[in-house]
């Protein structure tokens, strides 16, 4: 995030690249930066003959290298921006002829999503001189919470722990998809407000008590009644809860627990450095540590992998609600 707000105070500052290549696995930063060129480096007057939008599906190299090359009228740049640039994977490497002598005048980005190219060839080596590459990463999950914090704090809101997770394991690490949900979210929360699991649930749909967070808490401390509940919620609501999803997450809950078994220093920042998780869910695996013994684990792992395997219509015939419920019992008990 600091390179991006970087290459934006730049841009701002008049200090222009010739050449923006955004690539990488996360979309959202590369949307941002070019949109932010887009919007920002032209007057409304001047984008009409300066500004140029191309799609890589659309056009050849050799075309990107002459709409670059031309002058721009009545005005001192012109931006050519190619989306989806990484349709144009094969033949890439025929921009080094452009990168090597770039137009002054020229702002050429390219939005290179869900790849990167060779950095040890001659393209990327030339656009590192003469212009600018930003790799834009995938968050881990565990970092999402802490994004999320910042891009709300940044817009004067805050947001309950509980509720931050709610949002992680909903959307995972989808960037566009999570801030899509923020914007919802402040248009009809006042600035200042701290945003709490009840605004999720009313404003996003997800369910502030029948959620995978709260099952694998429950799970964790051996209450029946409340897994069954929220079991029950799952199987009248499966296409907002896949049954893959549980049973990843349970998973991964319990793969966690066995490390966990296995630290000798479980201090609380220990285990959540060792275990990559944030340190309010600590106490959630304290707790099942002394419900689940290292023994226990390795056998509810082996009836995880066996529910994947029903749920995949191989070996039974059950529905999701029936798999859950039989492998929630076989856990617990």
């Amino acid at each position: 995030m600091s390179d991006v707000t970087k290459i934006v105070s730049d841009i701002k500052s008049g200090n222009i690249k010739p050449i923006y290549f955004l690539m990488g696995d996360e979309p959202y930063y590369i949307d941002k930066i070019s949109e932010f060129i887009e919007d920002n480096v032209l007057t409304e007057e001047e984008k009409g003959f300066n500004q140029m939008v191309l799609y890589g599906r659309d056009v050849a190299i050799e075309e990107i290298s002459d709409s670059a090359k031309r002058f721009p009228m009545m005005s001192e740049r012109q931006v050519v921006i190619v989306k989806e640039a990484q349709d144009l994977s094969r033949t890439i490497e025929k921009l080094v002829s452009y990168a090597e002598n770039p137009q002054p005048s020229t702002i050429l980005v390219l939005c290179y999503k869900y790849k990167t190219i060779d950095k040890r060839k001659k393209l990327y080596k030339t656009i590192q001189k003469n212009g600018l590459v930003y790799e834009s990463k995938k968050l881990y999950e565990n970092q999402v919470a802490d994004w999320i914090r910042r891009v709300l704090a940044g817009k004067k809101y805050q947001i309950d722990t509980k509720a931050t997770l709610m949002l992680v394991e909903f959307l995972g690490n989808d960037l566009s998809k999570i801030s899509n949900e923020l914007d919802k979210l402040m248009v009809v929360l006042p600035v200042n407000s701290i945003i709490t699991p009840k605004d999720i649930e009313e404003n996003i749909g997800v369910s502030k008590d029948y959620n995978n967070f709260e099952l694998r808490k429950a799970v964790g401390e051996r209450n029946v009644y409340k897994s069954n509940m929220i079991i029950n919620y799952f199987a009248q609501n499966q296409k907002a809860n896949p049954i893959v999803v549980t049973i990843s997450l349970m998973n991964s809950f319990f793969t966690q627990l066995l490390i966990y078994h296995s630290l000798k220093d479980k201090s609380k920042n220990n285990v959540a450095k060792s275990l990559g998780v944030n340190p309010f869910f600590v106490a959630d695996y304290i707790t099942a540590a002394k419900n689940y013994p290292m023994r226990k684990v390795s056998q509810v792992i082996s009836f995880l992998r066996e529910a994947d395997v029903k749920s995949k219509g191989v070996g039974a015939n059950l529905s999701s609600g029936e798999i859950l419920k039989e492998l929630i019992f076989k856990i617990i008990h």
